[in-house]
Formats: C-alpha cells, sequence, structure tokens
C-alpha cells in the first residue's frame, strides 16, 4: 500500500493503520505499506520498518532494533522527537549532523552507501541475510486462488450477455 496517509489526518491514519494491523495479526499475512513520516503513535503500530533513502535499504527489519541501529552508527534521536522524523533527516545529508551524538570523536558525514553498508553488519542486518539464505519454502505459503474459476466466469458472462445494453 503506498502512502496511505495522503489526504487523511493523523488520527484517522492511526485508526487505519490500527485495523491493518490487527488484520495482519489475526489472519497472518504480511502487508508492506509506505508511510512518509507518520505520527509517532502510528509508527508504533508496526511490527518491522524498511527505511529506504535515495534508492537504498538503509535498514530493514524491527521497528524496536532501529533507533539502537543509528546509535551504532553515531547518531542519536532526541527525546522530544518523532522516531520517523528523526528518521526522514538523519540520512539527510543536510540535516544529519545536528543528532551526531559521540562526542568523544569528531562528527564524520556517514552517506547513503555508508549506512546500507553498515546494516549488513548490524546484528538485524546479520538476522535478514540468514534469513535471506533459507530456500523459501512453498508448501508453507497460502493457496494460490484468488481468481473465480471458469465455471462462476463463464455464469458471469451470461449474466452480463443477457443484458447487452450494460
Amino acid at each position: 500500500m503506498d502512502e496511505i496517509s495522503t489526504g487523511l489526518d493523523s488520527s484517522t491514519t492511526f485508526q487505519i493503520t490500527k485495523f491493518l494491523r490487527q488484520m495482519v495479526h489475526i489472519m497472518d499475512v504480511t502487508m508492506v505499506i509506505s508511510l512518509l513520516q507518520p505520527a509517532p503513535e502510528t509508527f508504533e503500530l508496526f511490527d518491522d520498518v524498511i527505511l529506504l533513502s535515495d534508492g537504498q535499504i538503509v535498514y530493514q527489519g524491527p521497528r524496536e532494533n532501529i533507533l539502537e541501529f543509528f546509535e551504532y552508527m553515531g547518531f542519536k534521536c532526541p527525546d522530544r522527537k518523532g522516531i520517523a522524523d528523526f528518521l526522514q533527516e538523519v540520512t539527510s545529508k543536510k540535516d544529519h549532523e545536528q543528532y551526531w551524538f559521540k562526542k568523544n570523536q569528531s562528527y564524520r558525514y556517514v552517506s547513503v552507501p555508508d549506512f546500507s553498508r553498515a546494516f549488513n553488519s548490524f546484528h538485524a542486518g546479520q538476522h535478514v541475510i540468514e534469513d535471506l539464505r533459507v530456500p523459501y519454502d512453498k508448501s508453507r505459503a497460502h493457496p494460490e486462488k484468488y481468481g473465480i474459476s471458469n465455471k462462476e466466469l463463464f455464469r458471469e458472462w451470461l449474466l452480463m450477455k443477457r443484458n447487452s445494453f450494460v
């Protein structure tokens, strides 16, 4: 789902996301939803985060570990800053320096490719790499019946044909 919050206030976005989360957990399905800087309450509803910047994956894993990754890289989210806003800014060259927290080390710019490479050595990145090494087991997948049978399709066609004006 791409930018489901467009035109919605934060309360409505929260309610929709909360419903989608319940559906994911009850039905045991996977959803990928893109949101640009969701409100903190909405961000907290997500199990996993894929953070993209300049077309590269900067982080992919549990929401709970994303701040840990950026602290590992030398950047800290201020207490009163929304995590989504922090993530948007910390990967931007312009806003990047203000989040540097290793006072005993001089600030250094970390590019998006540097973040991406470092993620591979971070424990969440290692977990993703391990998961991708395991071949996909099709027997554990959901059945692939999304359409209707040919018999049902023929019946619908006959009903439409009967009223050819429609």
